[in-house]
């Protein structure tokens, strides 16, 4: 036993031990300073301040930082703005650093830094200007855009130039492009209007589950401003109008419309009418159809021509798929007459990847020419198609020019008229070639625009990628910190908790020894009395020479198995030998471990089965270690060894109630009557010796938890054969 003055003497040492392992080292100490400009003394924010060891920050608005390092690191000022700056520690000190002017034309950082910031904002103006005639000075702007502002930019304006690009790469239906550069710059910052843009961007390149997939967030945020409100459920509706589920569109577009009503947003009022009806039209519910597009026809009249115009070409299209000619042709003569009140678009200025817009002179006169042909009306029809054709020739339109075309000749031909059909036809043949010639070469253009454009994309997907190399640096220099940071906290409340600890114990240990001399003796002889009767020491001996003939057998793997579990088991005996209770989860399995072993040497002698009722909560309950192996012990051994035939043997667990659990042991072997009869002296010694330390510790354990433990002993038949053994354990 160890004196109190030892042990108090134990834990001084360890306590010093442990001060001088946190003493030693070079010492941490917290740096401030701040970093500014040599001319104006202005502080400068976002300087990058950094150790050899990894501590890493950044300084604030006011050019101020604060970092831990240790004498003798090397600090480091890193920016863009100016040369790099390095400083030796060798104090706790402040370290402010005055850094030169960058050189242009005297000119400050805090003013290079705002002229960047304009800069931004121009190249974005412009990329905007040329977006719609010239999309390779749109993209090159936009480049110019990321550029300006470096590799460590501000997110919000990095992702402005990433949605931009996006809008470009949409306008030029180059949609794998747009997406891509929108889902950038939802990852460089969230935005709602960017989502809208990209699920629209989805939409149109007939990726609806796409759509829906990003938008469903987007009903769950409620500041939502009510024109965004309207575009999500708009987007949504499109979305499902793809997917062929019309009843959920026609739901979103309602939606929609009652936040449009609600706020008066009147073109959306339109929009979404319109919308509903082609829902209902795709659906065949003309019905329906009808009335909604009569109401967007109502709401056009008071938005702009060009609107108006659109909007009677949808509703004079869908009265074409209902043969209604006359509505159409009606229809059609009014937009007619409003086109003329709107500046025309030259179509062949247009970009070569741009479809230019349907709504024409000469388009809509084409279809009115179509209308009264499909009712047979040829000398109405051809003053349209004459008007068609000299209009689409005076716009450069050559499509519709060749269309026009095509259907007068086949007029003349109808009425009889083959001299005029077949000049008439002359005149197609030569619009075919001349369209194929134009074709060819808006195809030689769109190549070399592809060819630009990959040029361009590349060179922003590398700005984009040296920024997230960048980020990834910051990133990991920031996580090192604060790895450090962290590792550095846990060791020295680690060392405190281990110093308090060993006190405390060193206190508790005292007072339990001045207190408890006595019962901590007897609960010492208890624990090796426990040890030394945890396993027979004929268990042992006949296991090693089970392994003995394993090996003459040259049954290698069988011998190594079995000394393998045998370790397992004398282990965990050992480890659980200074416990008075441990889990019965935890006994079950060594015990289960060694009937394994005992049935391994005895195979043809017994089977076993240990059986858990289902509503038996063994971790709940604890029980001595080692208590029921000295029964099993003798069950097989006493009992089925000596059995004529092959015997089982049984254990069985169930609980009575919450608090109770019994546990039966039964063998059907020769009975303890005749096993008495067979022993020699010898062995009646020991099984006696035996039964009365395990008596013994049940009592001592009782004494001391207040009887936990019951154990009864019982022949299992009545001729005496067969025993059985009934522990029954109970909670506190």
């Amino acid at each position: 036993m160890y004196h109190p003055r030892n042990i108090v003497f134990i834990i001084l040492l360890t306590c010093a031990s442990l001060s001088g392992q946190v003493d030693n080292g070079p010492s941490q100490v917290l740096i401030r300073g701040s970093v500014k400009e040599k001319a104006t003394y202005a502080p400068i924010s976002g300087v990058v301040v950094s150790t050899d060891r990894g501590a890493y920050t950044q300084t604030n608005g006011l050019g101020e930082y604060t970092i831990k390092a240790f004498i003798g690191d090397e600090l480091t000022f890193r920016s863009s703005e100016f040369l790099t700056k390095r400083h030796i520690i060798r104090s706790e000190e402040d370290v402010d650093v005055v850094v030169e002017e960058n050189g242009a034309g005297g000119q400050s950082l805090r003013e290079a830094r705002a002229d960047d910031s304009s800069m931004h904002r121009t190249y974005l103006d412009s990329a905007n200007f040329y977006k719609k005639t010239d999309i390779e000075k749109s993209i090159g702007f936009i480049a110019q855009s990321l550029a300006v502002l470096g590799t460590r930019s501000d997110q919000r304006k990095r992702a402005e130039s990433l949605v931009a690009l996006g809008d470009a790469y949409r306008y030029y239906n180059q949609y794998d492009l747009a997406i891509e550069n929108y889902r950038n710059a939802l990852d460089t910052n969230k935005s709602s209007r960017t989502t809208l843009l990209l699920a629209e961007t989805y939409i149109q390149n007939n990726q609806f589950r796409e759509a829906e997939t990003i938008l469903n967030p987007l009903l769950k945020i409620k500041t939502l401003i009510p024109y965004q409100r309207v575009w999500l459920y708009e987007n949504l509706g499109d979305a499902y109008k793809g997917l062929h589920e019309i009843d959920k569109a026609v739901a979103f577009y309602d939606q929609g419309l009652k936040i449009a009503k609600k706020n008066q947003i009147s073109p959306k009022l339109a929009d979404l009418n319109s919308k509903i009806a082609d829902a209902y039209a795709e659906d065949d519910r003309l019905q329906e159809a009808d009335a909604y597009y009569n109401s967007s026809l109502e709401i056009s009249k008071t938005l702009a021509p060009q609107r108006s115009v659109q909007e009677k070409e949808k509703v004079a299209d869908f009265y074409n798929q209902k043969n209604e000619y006359n509505d159409e042709i009606a229809l059609r003569k009014k937009s007619l007459n409003e086109l003329k009140t709107i500046p025309k678009v030259n179509a062949a200025q247009a970009p070569a990847s741009v479809q230019p817009d349907s709504i024409t002179a000469q388009r809509i006169n084409f279809k009115i020419a179509k209308a009264y042909i499909a009712q047979d009306k040829y000398d109405e029809a051809i003053p349209y198609l004459k008007e068609s054709i000299e209009e689409a020739n005076t716009e450069n339109d050559l499509v519709v020019q060749k269309d026009a075309t095509r259907k007068l000749s086949e007029i003349f031909e109808r009425k009889g008229d083959y001299t005029k059909a077949f000049e008439t036809y002359r005149d197609y043949v030569a619009l075919v070639d001349t369209l194929y010639v134009r074709k060819e070469q808006e195809i030689s253009r769109a190549a070399r625009l592809n060819r630009e454009i990959s040029v361009k994309q590349n060179r922003i997907s590398g700005l984009e990628q040296e920024r997230q190399l960048s980020q990834s640096r910051y990133d990991l220099a920031l996580t090192e910190q604060q790895l450090v940071q962290e590792t550095n906290r846990r060791q020295k409340w680690v060392i405190y908790s281990l110093v308090l600890g060993l006190i405390l114990l060193g206190v508790a240990t005292f007072f339990f020894y001045r207190s408890n001399k006595q019962q901590k003796l007897a609960n010492n002889l208890l624990a090796l009395k426990s040890l030394r009767s945890q396993m027979n020491p004929h268990f042992i001996f006949n296991a090693l020479n089970s392994v003995n003939n394993y090996i003459s057998k040259s049954d290698e793997r069988s011998a190594n198995r079995f000394l393998s579990e045998f370790s397992v088991l004398m282990r965990s005996v050992l480890e659980n030998s200074e416990e008075d209770f441990i889990p019965l989860s935890k006994e079950l399995e060594l015990l289960e471990l060694y009937v394994k072993l005992e049935h391994s040497r005895f195979p043809e002698k017994f089977d076993y089965k240990l059986n858990i009722a289902d509503d038996v909560a063994i971790e709940s309950f604890q029980i001595p270690p080692m208590l029921l192996q000295p029964y099993i012990e003798n069950a097989i051994w006493h009992g089925l060894r000596y059995k004529k035939g092959k015997g089982f043997l049984g254990i069985q667990i169930r609980q009575s109630d919450s608090s109770t659990m019994e546990i039966t042991i039964e063998d059907n072997g020769i009975g303890r009557k005749q096993s008495t009869t067979l022993k020699t002296k010898n062995q009646k010694k020991q099984k006696s010796k035996g039964m009365y330390n395990i008596k013994k510790r049940i009592a001592i354990l009782n004494d001391m938890y207040k009887d936990k433990i019951d154990v009864s002993i019982s022949d299992l038949n009545t001729d005496g054969t067969g025993t059985k053994v009934i522990f029954t354990l109970r909670k506190d």
